[in-house]
């Protein structure tokens, strides 16, 4: 909804071409919410956290969908309308940034899960945290390659000067950050590889930004040309400045509360 009331071009014009994806990832989250009640108050928890896992992949893999066609390009007119087909967002490019994706959030996740469990279970989440790494380093450095090759907006934004530099620097830092990582993992440590992986998040999602900025819908529409009038992005800058602090607190307080580690070491319990 903020993307509607800021940038409503925008708004109409992805739904259209990500209508699929969209709602994919939309049926994912809502499968995972159901399935996680239900486990809750059934004997038959296995078959629930399966339907959890299903939906929280489904609605990983259908974001990395949309992020990758965006990244791509949408084809619209000169009004900034959709006119392209159904499956566009289907192809090789979008579903390697798919499959990083799920690997990135498998990465945070277990880390995160290292942070707040011991014993057998903790072991097992740092199996599957340098696992994820590895493979999202992989993935990262496949789209690095293809980003200059396959699309020529971006191919000629990366190697312009001076912005090449900037560019370059990103790659390395992304390698030094996962470097850090991995030794963090092989030397157990419990906080520092879940601050590394933030790290490399925030560090891709910059990465990200400059490569598409100043375009909301690359690679033909810019965010001023897609941006609602002054008195509507004034009033949603009040507004959500107004929520962003309540937002925060609720998942410090969250955090607090719930701070320390999970008790137990079975799977199925």
């Amino acid at each position: 909804m903020r993307l509607f009331g800021a940038f409503p071009l925008a708004y109409g014009t992805i739904l259209n071409a990500l209508y699929i994806p969209i709602f994919g990832m939309i049926f994912g989250l809502i499968f995972r919410a159901v399935a996680f009640e239900f486990r809750e108050h059934s004997t038959n928890k296995v078959f629930w956290n399966v339907a959890f896992g299903v939906g929280s992949f489904m609605a990983a893999l259908f974001q990395g969908f949309a992020l990758g066609t965006i990244l791509e390009g949408i084809k619209v007119d000169e009004a900034g309308h959709f006119i392209g087909g159904m499956w566009d967002w289907f192809d090789w490019r979008s579903l390697l940034v798919a499959l990083t994706l799920i690997q990135g959030y498998v990465l945070i996740g277990s880390t995160y899960l290292i942070l707040k469990t011991e014993g057998e279970l903790q072991t097992s989440h740092y199996r599957t945290a340098k696992l994820a790494a590895w493979t999202t380093l992989l993935g990262a450095i496949f789209i690095t390659i293809a980003t200059p090759v396959v699309y020529e907006n971006a191919r000629a934004k990366l190697f312009h000067q001076p912005e090449v530099y900037l560019f370059a620097l990103i790659p390395v830092l992304g390698v030094l950050l996962i470097w850090l990582l991995i030794q963090s993992l092989n030397r157990k440590a419990e906080t520092t590889p879940l601050v590394w992986t933030v790290l490399l998040f925030l560090l891709t999602f910059v990465g990200l930004g400059l490569v598409v900025f100043p375009y909301i819908i690359p690679p033909s529409i810019t965010i001023y040309q897609a941006a609602a009038a002054p008195s509507a992005l004034v009033f949603m800058i009040i507004f959500i400045g107004f929520l962003i602090p309540i937002m925060l607190f609720y998942n410090i307080y969250n955090y607090i509360v719930f701070r320390g580690k999970v008790a137990g070491t079975h799977y199925g319990e």
